[in-house]
């Protein structure tokens, strides 16, 4: 027999505005589609525009009339996470969501963002976090819901605090689970400043578990010319039912975060399955490496010092 998919209720949002990065494909795109197909106007900052007007076309197919559109935005520059920034401030319209979904992983080779830093600490943590600080006053004023997705690699490695960018000795696994474990200890230093300063924003953490997205496809642009051995064993399974999940489970993880009642600041939500590889959302203990609190300030300052952007209290 078929196995049965979960799902989750999401809750009406007609009239909130969200933001979801990484929203061209796999899971940010089924994310946007849901947050729309629930009354949302949703935003999708997009670096490569064929892309995005190709997602909002899917979007439009599978919720007609869904109020979506594009924004441009390109995680690996500081100077592009500004320039939007300063779009949607201009706007000067409250947001209510966002959800830090984009990514890269694992480039074979060592590559650095537009600000020379490592590629998947510049753009998957660096560049949230300064998105995050720009858009500081619009999630003020939406007493917003910050949902930032780590990853299961968030469990092992650590922060290579002596070389933040690999410039010494690059791996790209270790890399990918620095930027993860950077962006997991930041989300839960946002909400504790939050708290503290009375920014009235809720932040959580998510991870999909494990699914076929194009994490781990082909991508010529990160010197990858074919979908890797672990991307294709990941993509057989998902088709056979076994141990994975799908893109379109991979999704509610992050979904229940920002969306669910249920779902609550300074908490981590994942698959329920074996291993939290898939299976329904449910809250997951956090991660060994996401529970220092020092080690969150810390990352906190250096990312100010290296983005030049600071959250000010109020």
């Amino acid at each position: 027999m078929p196995r049965t998919r979960p799902d989750i209720a999401v809750p009406d949002l007609s009239g909130k505005r969200a933001v979801v990065t990484g929203a061209s494909d796999g899971v940010g795109l089924g994310l946007a589609t849901r947050l729309a197909a629930a009354g949302a106007e949703v935003l999708l900052p997009v670096r490569n525009p064929g892309k995005g007007e190709a997602a909002l076309a899917r979007i439009h197919a599978r919720v007609p009339g869904a109020k979506v559109s594009l924004r441009a935005l390109d995680l690996s520059s500081l100077d592009s996470v500004a320039a939007l920034g300063g779009t949607l401030l201009q706007e000067d319209r409250p947001i209510h969501i966002l959800i830090n979904n984009a990514g890269v992983m694992t480039p074979p080779d060592r590559q650095i963002t537009a600000d020379g830093f490592e590629l998947q600490f510049g753009t998957n943590h660096l560049g949230h976090f300064a998105l995050v600080a720009h858009l500081l006053p619009l999630l003020r004023a939406g007493r917003a819901r910050v949902t930032s997705q780590v990853s299961i690699s968030a469990n092992r490695g650590g922060i290579n605090w002596d070389d933040l960018n690999w410039e010494r000795s690059y791996d790209g696994g270790r890399a990918y689970s620095q930027s993860k474990i950077a962006f997991g200890l930041f989300g839960l230093e946002l909400g504790r400043r939050s708290r503290a300063d009375g920014w009235g924003i809720t932040s959580n953490l998510s991870h999909p578990g494990v699914a076929p997205t194009s994490l781990l496809a082909a991508r010529p642009d990160l010197g990858r010319g074919q979908d890797t051995t672990g991307g294709r064993l990941i993509r057989a399974l998902s088709e056979r039912g076994v141990l994975v999940g799908t893109v379109e489970t991979a999704l509610l993880p992050a979904l229940y975060a920002a969306t669910s009642p249920e779902a609550h600041d300074g908490r981590f939500y994942g698959p329920s399955g074996f291993a939290h590889l898939s299976g329904a959302p449910a809250e997951q203990n956090l991660y060994s490496r996401l529970r220092s609190t020092q080690d969150a300030e810390r990352i906190w300052r250096v990312s100010e010092e290296l983005t030049k952007v600071t959250l000010p209290s109020a």
